[in-house]
């Protein structure tokens, strides 16, 4: 339950995100910073207490590709691992951040 909130919230970020600062628009480097002062605490909150099950962690990982697969200018449909946009855009993982938090 705890995570289906986190989960919306954070989609409501990153949405809000998409629409105000367009990846055409702005600086990889400036969406990458928006994201990780306003989206990652809403995650990142309290992750210390709970455990990550592994259904959750894809979902995880699933939400933030989305912000980050268009912030490297990809689509869902171009095939580009997670590792490689990550790799791209010089980011840790969220997943790995809660896992270190523990």
């Amino acid at each position: 339950m705890d995570i289906d909130n986190k989960l919306n919230n954070l989609l409501k970020i990153t949405g809000i995100l998409n629409n105000v600062f367009r990846p055409q628009k702005s600086l990889k480097k400036t969406r990458i910073k928006l994201h990780n002062t306003l989206a990652l605490p809403v995650l990142l909150y309290g992750s210390e207490t709970g455990t990550v099950k592994a259904s959750d962690g894809r979902r995880i990982t699933a939400a933030e590709m989305k912000y980050m697969r268009r912030t490297a200018g990809y689509t869902g449909t171009d095939y580009r691992t997670n590792a490689q946009i990550a790799k791209e855009l010089k980011i840790t993982p969220v997943l790995d951040k809660l896992l270190e938090n523990k």
